[in-house]
């Protein structure tokens, strides 16, 4: 969204990754859901550029759960998250699980709203 843009910013239903059994949680719900996590380093401007994008492209009618992990508070959760999906870890990073399957992974510039709402 631009400097001058009078349009306010939408508000996606992120959903705070903040523990280990939470995350664990959230991977049962990715048996059958579709679910996002969205890493983000909240002390990296590249981070928080991706972040910013993502939240202004994404479609507020997706069939996805958006689950945002702060890296820089919740560093084991995200440890966690790299050991149990088999995903090395980066940030910004975006993994996107759908019935037990890692269906979509990228990071820094290359994270997508548009392409990530194709595989859904």
């Amino acid at each position: 969204m631009g400097f001058f843009s009078s349009k306010p910013k939408k508000q996606l239903p992120w959903i705070a990754l903040t523990s280990e059994e939470q995350l664990k949680n959230a991977l049962v719900e990715a048996e059958t859901e579709t679910v996002l996590f969205f890493k983000h380093s909240t002390r990296c401007s590249i981070s928080a550029m991706a972040y910013d994008r993502f939240e202004h492209d994404w479609n507020l009618e997706n069939n996805c759960k958006l689950y945002y992990l702060d890296l820089i508070a919740f560093r084991n959760v995200s440890n966690l998250m790299a050991e149990l999906t088999h995903v090395v870890h980066q940030s910004p990073q975006v993994t996107v699980l759908r019935n037990n399957e890692l269906i979509y992974t990228e990071t820094h510039n290359g994270i997508s709203a548009r392409a990530i709402e194709q595989l859904l």
